[in-house]
């Protein structure tokens, strides 16, 4: 805080934090602190304000009608011990922990002492502001970061409302909030990929016999074996060998890989293409590996981006960065413009459809069956007009010998 006065013999503390134009009043009461914002930036509009609910807060305890509130901490620490038990097996446990990393590092922080009447919109927007200019990490906060964080703390509220602690959710929506962009996920054209594997495949020649090989014949097999299963980075990274099948398909009588994916949405399954099959036989007879040993034990990004740079593949057109992702963007977009099926596509990726349609199938040109919107309806000619374009054929010499 930048600013403090005690008034009422010490009693009352008026104080206004930093970057905040608002004095705030606190004093403490029946065995805990009480705070409120007095909503003047006057300083000596605030201690009257101060003075006034200080003495309606004495009168309320001596009626026996000052109830000691939950603190948001209170509720953070009951959603905390609920959460952790009920989405067991759920809910991904880096997803859970997300939750309570933004709780110790931000949330709790800035919320934890507040009584829960206490968090209104206009508090919330203040943490917005708040959060902004206090990032740990330094920076301002991404979009996606703050939106999270909101939802962490929608999370906790919801809890106090469970519970009887707090009689309605505050409007937790940014104001201001003009419509967000829609930006196209990065991923490889059907060229840009095969430039992308042939410099994989380069590299490996370059350095057979030396002591990185192994990286980068793990680097060409990671490339082609992602591109061809759609897999998410974390994903590939959790996977083990006894996690994969070589199978003979029946319907579209090929081999290929059958893959317990273990995720963000916990337990899936995954039907790579033909394509994934070579890729993971070099990989079992390069590690020659145990079950329970992971196909990925790194993820190489520092390899994959000097490649990506060596290539000038990086950024695509719209100045999208591709990073390892952009290899499942890439199967989803290849599918789609082989005329796959978007609802199977989105079920062998463990996504919807809603998200398929927003972020890839809005840029393939090829999704598109021109001969679907350019049909053309059959019009009837009746007789009178049948004649009229014959004579009108005669007189131009239209008509055929």
């Amino acid at each position: 805080m930048t600013a403090k006065h005690i008034i009422l013999g010490g009693k009352v503390t008026v104080y206004r934090r930093e970057n905040s134009r608002y004095w705030q009043c606190s004093t403490y009461m029946n065995g805990r602190n009480w705070r409120v914002s007095t909503k003047e930036d006057s300083l000596s509009r605030a201690k009257d304000f101060a003075e006034d609910w200080y003495l309606e807060l004495r009168g309320k305890a001596r009626t026996g009608d000052l109830k000691k509130e939950k603190t948001f901490k209170d509720a953070a620490d009951q959603f905390r011990r609920e959460y952790d038990v009920i989405t067991q097996g759920q809910r991904h446990e880096v997803y859970v922990e997300g939750h309570h990393r933004r709780l110790d590092l931000y949330l709790i922080p800035y919320f934890g002492d507040k009584g829960l009447s206490e968090i209104t919109p206009g508090l919330v927007q203040e943490y917005r502001i708040w959060r902004r200019e206090n990032s740990v990490r330094g920076g301002v906060p991404a979009r996606s970061t703050q939106h999270q964080e909101i939802v962490t703390l929608r999370q906790v509220l919801k809890t106090a409302l469970r519970h009887g602690w707090l009689q309605h959710l505050p409007d937790l929506s940014m104001p201001y909030k003009s419509s967000g962009k829609i930006t196209h996920r990065g991923w490889f054209s059907p060229t840009e990929y095969k430039q992308l594997y042939a410099a994989t495949r380069r590299r490996l020649d370059k350095a057979k016999g030396k002591r990185y090989e192994w990286n980068c014949a793990q680097m060409h097999d990671f490339v082609l074996f992602m591109a061809n299963t759609g897999l998410r980075p974390d994903e590939a990274k959790r996977l083990q060998y006894r996690d994969v099948t070589i199978v003979d398909d029946d319907d579209t009588e090929e081999t290929i890989l059958e893959i317990v994916v273990r995720g963000k949405r916990g337990v899936g399954f995954c039907k790579s293409t033909s394509g994934a099959v070579v890729p993971f036989k070099r990989l079992v007879k390069r590690n020659k590996p145990e079950p329970g040993d992971p196909i990925f034990p790194s993820l190489q990004r520092e390899l994959f981006n000097a490649i990506l740079e060596e290539e000038n593949l990086k950024v695509d057109r719209e100045g999208n960065k591709r990073t390892a992702y952009s290899l499942r963007h890439t199967y989803i977009c290849l599918r789609l413009m082989e005329g796959a099926d978007i609802y199977q596509v989105a079920k062998n990726c463990r996504t919807s459809v809603e998200m398929i349609e927003k972020y890839y199938a809005a840029h393939i040109k090829t999704s598109l069956n021109a001969a679907a919107i350019n049909v053309r309806k059959e019009r009837r000619i009746d007789k009178k007009e049948d004649q009229t374009i014959h004579d009108l054929s005669e007189e131009l010499g239209l008509e055929s010998e």
